[in-house]
C-alpha cells in the first residue's frame, strides 16, 4: 500500500452506518446557524490596547510573568528576563520570525553574557531533542494569542520543535501585539480559515497557558508537574 493510501473506506464506513441502524449519509451536510452565538460577541469590542490589558490581567491568575516592549528594545528584554532565570543554555525555534524582529544578529553577542543560544535543527531531531532537555530556557514565537485565557497557540514546524516549549524548566513565548484575539472562539476561526484556503495546517497545535499546571489530586495546585516551571510572556509592538 502506497504511503497516505486508504483502503477499504467505503466498506468501513458503510458499516458504521449499519451499526448505527441507518443509512449511510453521503450528500454534503449542511451546517447550522445558530440564533445564539455569543461566542463572537464576548470581548469582541476590545481594543487591542484593551486585549492586552485583558492578558495581563490573566497572567497573574495562570503564573505568567508579562513584559511590554519595542521591537527595537525586545532583545535587551529577553536577556534580561533569560538572566533573571539565571539562565544560560537557550533552545529556540528555527523561525524566520527571529531575524525578521533581529534577534538572530544579537544571539552571537550574548555569549559574553555567557548566554549561549542553540537553534531547533529538523536534519537532526534526536540532537535537537536532547539539547531542549537540557537547556535552561525555550524560546518560541506565539502565532496566535487569546487574551482572554492567557493562552499562546505554536503552530509547529519541522523547525519548530514541540519540545522546545516543553522540555525546558522556564519558557518564554514571544508574543506579537498584532497575535492578540479575543478568545478561543478566534483563534478556531483562524485555523478553519486555513482549512478553507486550502493551505497547510501544521500536524500538531499547542495551546499553552503559562507554565504547567495541575490540581488532580485533592485541587491542590502544583505547578511544573509536566512542563516549564516558570514561563513569561514578552509582548512586542510590531504595529
Amino acid at each position: 500500500m502506497a504511503k497516505g493510501e486508504i483502503k477499504n473506506r467505503e466498506a468501513f464506513l458503510d458499516k458504521i452506518a449499519k451499526n448505527l441502524d441507518r443509512e449511510r449519509i453521503t450528500h454534503e451536510v449542511k451546517r447550522p446557524r445558530w440564533k445564539q452565538q455569543v461566542q463572537w460577541r464576548v470581548l469582541a469590542e476590545q481594543t487591542q490596547e484593551q486585549l492586552v490589558t485583558i492578558l495581563e490581567r490573566q497572567c497573574d491568575f495562570i503564573h505568567t510573568d508579562l513584559v511590554k516592549t519595542t521591537e527595537s528594545n525586545l532583545g535587551d528584554a529577553m536577556l534580561e528576563v533569560i538572566k533573571g532565570y539565571g539562565g544560560e543554555s537557550i533552545m529556540t525555534w528555527d523561525d524566520p520570525r527571529f531575524s525578521s524582529f533581529g534577534l538572530q544578529d544579537q544571539f552571537s553577542s550574548w555569549a559574553s553574557a555567557n548566554v549561549h543560544v542553540k537553534q531547533w535543527d529538523a536534519a537532526d531531531g534526536d540532537e535537537s531533542l536532547r539539547l531542549a532537555e537540557k537547556a535552561d530556557v525555550g524560546i518560541t514565537f506565539s502565532d496566535i494569542t487569546l487574551a482572554e485565557s492567557g493562552t499562546v497557540v505554536l503552530f509547529s514546524d519541522k523547525g519548530k520543535g514541540r519540545s522546545v516549549s516543553l522540555l525546558p524548566a522556564t519558557y518564554i513565548a514571544i508574543v506579537p501585539k498584532s497575535t492578540l484575539v479575543p478568545r478561543m472562539s478566534q483563534a478556531t476561526r483562524e485555523i478553519h480559515q486555513l482549512v478553507e484556503d486550502g493551505k497547510q495546517v501544521p500536524s500538531c497545535i499547542n495551546f499553552i497557558s503559562g507554565p504547567s499546571n495541575s490540581a488532580d489530586i485533592e485541587m491542590n495546585l502544583v505547578v511544573g508537574v509536566h512542563g516549564p516551571i516558570k514561563a513569561t510572556y514578552i509582548i512586542v509592538e510590531d504595529r
